[in-house]
């Protein structure tokens, strides 16, 4: 399979619809986890009614199709599990009217497929677990990788304002969706069926401005210290903007950050392919640079995992030089 450029619309409307569904599940929480009598579930539910959505809307658009999905079936076919399967039903009807048990597992399972060098989609339903489950953001992000590199992206942001005078700490009823081909720039959308994509530009950083550092609300996803101490390097002045998920890239990708690092916190830790492939190509599109710590750029061809890179480094093309040499530093000083 050759990627066309058609597919970015069936790549939108797959998201589009995902993010619907998990809006959804997210604005019934209580409602889920009185169902599943697990706190949890909210986000388990939302990621298996994506994933299977997704598949479905690439099903009729596409036909014979390969996705890599972050979710497996086993779970829900395990009838200890069928409060979940209810709910994911549920949760898939909103957009989904006629599913049944079986088509939503079929759907589901579309999922298991294998990464291979013509062609595949790549698949995280629901990006950002923690910011899900405290009504925060979250992203449903969809690639098409082919010959090792991204080439077709979309994001659902279900909660991220469009505007930067909103607060990214509270959900927005609207939303946005960043979609992008490799070499056509990035579109912008209401994340809200029938929405009408729009091309954006990156709104650069003002003189004297604090460089302003993407970092997750969850501090365990990566080095904050080590992070702190580039950024500093960097520049003199600088400011953390929290925001959990690949939404990280689209606050970067439009000018409302200027650098996005994941610095590994254990040795050996791999990054998985469908929790950067489409928020680095929408970061790329609009004209930043996406590399890992090393400056190299990131190989999706390994299978799974980003085998060959060590952290993600993201960020405006002007400060990339200047951000790799200060994670040099960094490490050098902490291993002295």
């Amino acid at each position: 399979m050759t990627a066309r450029a058609d597919w970015i619309e069936y790549a939108r409307e797959a998201v589009l619809h995902a993010s619907v569904v998990c809006r959804s599940v997210q604005s019934r929480i209580g409602e889920v986890r009185a169902i599943t009598k697990d706190d949890n579930s909210p986000v388990t539910v939302a990621d298996f009614a994506a994933q299977a959505v997704v598949a479905h809307v690439l099903a009729q658009r596409l036909g014979a199709f390969v996705l890599v999905g972050e979710e497996s079936s086993d779970f829900l076919k395990d009838a200890a599990n069928d409060a979940q399967l209810s709910a994911a039903l549920d949760a898939a009807r909103v957009v989904w009217p006629d599913v049944t048990r079986d088509k939503f597992i079929a759907a589901l399972e579309r999922g298991h497929g294998e990464p291979n060098a013509q062609g595949f989609w790549t698949l995280d339903p629901v990006d950002g677990t923690k910011g899900f489950l405290r009504g925060e953001q979250y992203a449903v992000a969809l690639a098409y990788v082919e010959h090792g590199e991204p080439v077709i992206g979309a994001m659902g942001c279900p909660n991220l304002p469009a505007s930067f005078e909103k607060p990214l700490g509270t959900p927005d009823p609207t939303g946005t969706v960043y979609s992008c081909v490799r070499g056509g720039g990035v579109y912008e959308s209401e994340a809200m069926l029938g929405a009408k994509p729009r091309t954006i530009a990156r709104v650069a950083r003002q003189p004297g401005a604090p460089l302003r550092v993407t970092a997750s609300v969850e501090k365990a996803h990566s080095n904050i210290s080590a992070t702190d101490q580039v950024a500093a390097i960097v520049s003199p002045k600088f400011e953390l903007v929290q925001v959990d998920s690949q939404c990280k890239y689209a606050v970067v990708a439009r000018g409302q950050g200027d650098l996005y690092l994941r610095l590994p916190t254990k040795k050996g830790y791999v990054e998985r392919i469908w929790d950067h492939a489409a928020g680095s190509l929408v970061a790329s599109e609009s004209g930043c640079v996406v590399s890992d710590v090393h400056g190299k750029p990131l190989e999706f061809g390994h299978g799974r995992g980003l085998e060959k890179n060590a952290g993600i480094v993201c960020c405006e093309r002007a400060i990339h030089a200047a951000v790799i040499d200060a994670i040099a530093k960094v490490k050098a000083q902490s291993a002295g």
